[in-house]
């Protein structure tokens, strides 16, 4: 029996970029935004959950999705002789009494981590929130992200807690990676996946995946044939695609919201500001409550 290959991140952290990438490098014929669905597959499909339970999608409660969601996982590694990618947003944690990630039909995981300062603003154009609400959700202990017609809500927590919950152990299964080298290395960022991955490709095929997924090129493709990931609040799904671009956008008092909220983790991977050039406190009253 194959298992999981976890594609893990928080929204907005480079995880489709990652799925670009292996696909690319993976399916056969010119590369289809369209068609990443069939290199790695997407935990929170309802359609998994409703295989196992033929019942109506409108009536499953968050108690029957954590009941379910193991299972599901389990029949996605079931019957097949090859491992199987597959992309989640959810913490590696417990839910409602029940783990979010089977750990017994997992082989390993792949994280992608970016700075909370620029995940803040891309999370908002996302969902089109304004940006004290998407930095809220981010700081908030506990966020499930809400089900929808074709998904099922997903355990993310706040962004130091799916951080923590995926790399607070690491170990030879998880290799970990930062959008910001991806974005200033791409060739040696993804040269390092796929030998996490063990995928044999060689060089210059790994060189010609990555040019075929840059930024500009997935936008040109979107432009061209829509993007189904994309969602309703967008113009676009590939927007701006570079690090730092937090500092053109959130005010002093927003950026020292996450930070306050995010120090350690962020510590951890080199994401505070450079000493001197911190933001300063919000005054109280600026404080906005998820």
């Amino acid at each position: 029996m194959g298992r999981i290959v976890w594609i893990a991140s928080y929204p907005k952290s480079g995880n489709t970029w990652v799925r670009a990438f292996l696909h690319a490098l993976l399916a056969p014929g010119p590369f289809d935004l369209g068609r990443m669905a069939e290199t790695a597959a997407n935990e929170a499909a309802a359609d998994r959950f409703t295989a196992i339970e033929a019942r109506p999608w409108a009536a499953w409660t968050a108690e029957d999705v954590a009941r379910v969601r193991p299972l599901a996982q389990a029949a996605l590694a079931r019957g097949r002789t090859r491992d199987v990618l597959c992309k989640t947003h959810l913490a590696a944690m417990r839910h409602r009494g029940r783990p979010t990630i089977n750990l017994e039909v997992t082989r390993r995981a792949v994280y992608i981590v970016r700075n909370p300062l620029d995940v803040a603003v891309s999370y908002a154009d996302h969902q089109g929130l304004p940006l004290d609400r998407a930095i809220g959700l981010l700081n908030l202990d506990g966020h499930v992200s809400p089900a929808t017609a074709a998904h099922a809500h997903e355990p993310m927590g706040s962004w130091s807690q799916h951080v923590a919950s995926w790399t607070g152990k690491p170990g030879p299964a998880l290799h970990v990676l930062r959008y910001e080298d991806l974005h200033d290395d791409p060739r040696a960022a993804f040269s390092g996946l796929a030998a996490f991955l063990r995928l044999p490709a060689a060089a210059d095929r790994i060189r010609r995946a990555a040019e075929t997924v840059s930024f500009e090129a997935l936008a040109r493709q979107e432009a061209r044939t829509g993007f189904a990931e994309r969602s309703p609040a967008q113009a676009r799904f590939f927007r701006r695609g570079r690090a730092g671009a937090w500092r053109d956008v959130l005010t002093a008092g927003q950026a020292a919201r996450v930070v306050e909220a995010h120090r350690d983790q962020m510590a951890r991977f080199g994401y505070l500001p450079a000493a001197g050039a911190e933001p300063a406190p919000p005054p109280a009253a600026a404080a906005v409550q998820p």
